[in-house]
């Protein structure tokens, strides 16, 4: 089975929760994880497996702790072309930018040369009180596509 590294980006914890959440599901499909809160650039191995799980906050904006990470691969351009990637974003669908922090981490990260597996879940909160939810059932058509 593949490793795993969950990248998780929150300002209010619903998509670290989120995270831990498919962390659990993968793990107990026999896939090795590796879950990083915000971490920096350097913490992330440049090839392998990605799942990342943003939420989005303010006007379509990354949150605080990802933000960093997210600067640094827009900084130093490193060759992600090694790099899958799977995107769960959290958002309200009630701001014009809705989800709009995993859609320019997505777009980051396809221009870096990584490759997306599978669809981008989008979950809207007002809709999912309890996000994992429909995360759960999103990853297991994303690791048939692994």
């Amino acid at each position: 089975m593949a490793d795993i590294t969950l990248i998780s980006g929150s300002t209010l914890g619903s998509a670290e929760y989120v995270a831990e959440h498919l962390e659990e599901k993968l793990q107990e499909a026999g896939y090795s994880t590796q879950l990083l809160h915000g971490p920096g650039l350097d913490e992330v191995p440049l090839k392998g497996i990605w799942l990342v799980v943003c939420s989005t906050h303010g006007a379509g904006e990354i949150p605080d702790n990802l933000l960093p990470w997210f600067e640094a691969i827009n900084e130093e351009q490193p060759d992600l072309s090694q790099v899958r990637f799977g995107a769960v974003g959290l958002g309200n669908h009630e701001y014009d930018l809705f989800c709009g922090a995993i859609r320019q981490i997505e777009t980051l990260l396809i221009a870096q040369g990584a490759q997306r597996i599978g669809d981008r879940l989008e979950i809207d909160v007002l809709e999912h009180e309890i996000p994992e939810d429909p995360a759960g059932v999103w990853v297991m058509d994303w690791k048939s596509a692994i």
